[in-house]
């Protein structure tokens, strides 16, 4: 009886035994470990990719169990960051694989740190700011990228190779955005798993080496609607573009254009991130703020939360918090100060 884990897989003749040896010997880079990041980590791991690092600034909520798959009702009553569910998970479903766990922002600092370490970035974030930094980080360092989107029913891919194909910044216009998110008009599962399908697949195409099979292709689809694009893109790759052209500045790098504020994606929430770094002590924090009889507080080893009145703070030791129940980011700071400091 065949005691090989990868044998199936290893009979698909593009990957065969060699293939499956390459993904042993690769590192993929997550962004986002939401309903496409937790699905795509998990076809990863199964495959065999040796090591997969999942980039994620969120904790479990149970709006988040309808498609984000690696997720728990008992991470929703732990608050566990996503990133180290996902790890957690992961680990149990293969254990020869190496998975890391980072819960941060998706910075240009923090993405930066990984270039010398991975051989190809996944897109599974919810806003293009973090997208256009993957973009600039991925032309500074010739790391291929998948892009990928979804909302509703439907959903939109692209592969960037480096000096290869369009980046996203060519492709900006063409690309919908059109202010939808998955908090304003839903999403069904199946539009996830179509783009991580696509996704992984062109993951595991250039990780074998067999870029030849790769798309190249801008591609979008309407499952409810019944509706595919396919949209051909070289000839959009553009001369003056400030991400990927000889004459570059990788905006989208620069420190003025680095977020310290930002409004999550159809959340109600505001995240403020300290202009530096600075590890916080969440036990400390947690006595000091118990003296406050109007404040609830839950703690974890990850986070803590503290609910006043309407409104609801998170935490994380890396100094960033995200403050529920306002889209005001002058409200939010004036609550940041009050409670944080």
């Amino acid at each position: 009886m065949e005691n090989n884990r990868y044998h199936r897989q290893e009979l698909f003749q593009p990957i065969g035994k060699e293939g499956q040896q390459k993904l042993r010997n690769c590192h993929v880079l997550i962004v986002g470990a939401g309903a496409l990041g937790s699905s795509s980590a998990e076809q990863l791991v199964r495959a065999g990719v040796g090591t997969v690092s999942l980039v994620d600034r969120d904790y479990v909520e149970l709006t988040n169990l309808q498609r984000q798959q690696l997720y728990t009702e008992e991470d929703v009553s732990e608050q566990m960051p996503k990133a180290v569910a996902a790890e957690q998970r992961l680990q149990k479903i293969n254990q020869d694989v190496t998975v890391h766990a980072h819960v941060i922002d998706a910075g240009p600092e923090e993405l930066s740190s990984f270039a010398q370490y991975v051989d190809l970035m996944i897109d599974a974030t919810d806003n293009f700011d973090t997208r256009f930094v993957m973009n600039d980080v991925s032309q500074k360092y010739e790391i291929p990228w998948i892009y990928g989107a979804c909302v509703s029913s439907y959903g939109v891919t692209f592969t960037v190779l480096p000096g290869e194909t369009p980046c996203l910044q060519c492709l900006i216009d063409y690309i919908p955005k059109d202010g939808a998110t998955c908090d304003t008009v839903g999403i069904i599962n199946p539009a996830v798993q179509m783009v991580v399908s696509y996704q992984v697949t062109e993951a595991l195409k250039y990780l074998v080496g067999d870029t030849g099979a790769m798309m190249g292709q801008l591609i979008g689809f309407d499952l409810w609607k019944n509706e595919r694009m396919e949209l051909s893109v070289a000839s959009l790759k553009k001369d003056d573009c400030p991400s990927c052209s000889a004459q570059r500045t990788l905006p989208y790098l620069a420190y003025q254009n680095q977020l310290k504020t930002a409004v999550l994606c159809g959340r109600d929430t505001v995240q403020i991130r300290p202009p530096r770094e600075e590890r916080v002590n969440i036990s400390d924090l947690a006595q000091s703020l118990k003296r406050n009889e109007q404040v609830k507080l839950f703690e974890n080893p990850y986070l803590l939360s503290m609910e006043i009145d309407d409104v609801r703070l998170v935490l994380f030791q890396d100094g960033r918090t995200l403050i529920h129940g306002t889209k005001d980011i002058t409200e939010a700071k004036k609550i940041y100060y009050q409670y944080v400091g």
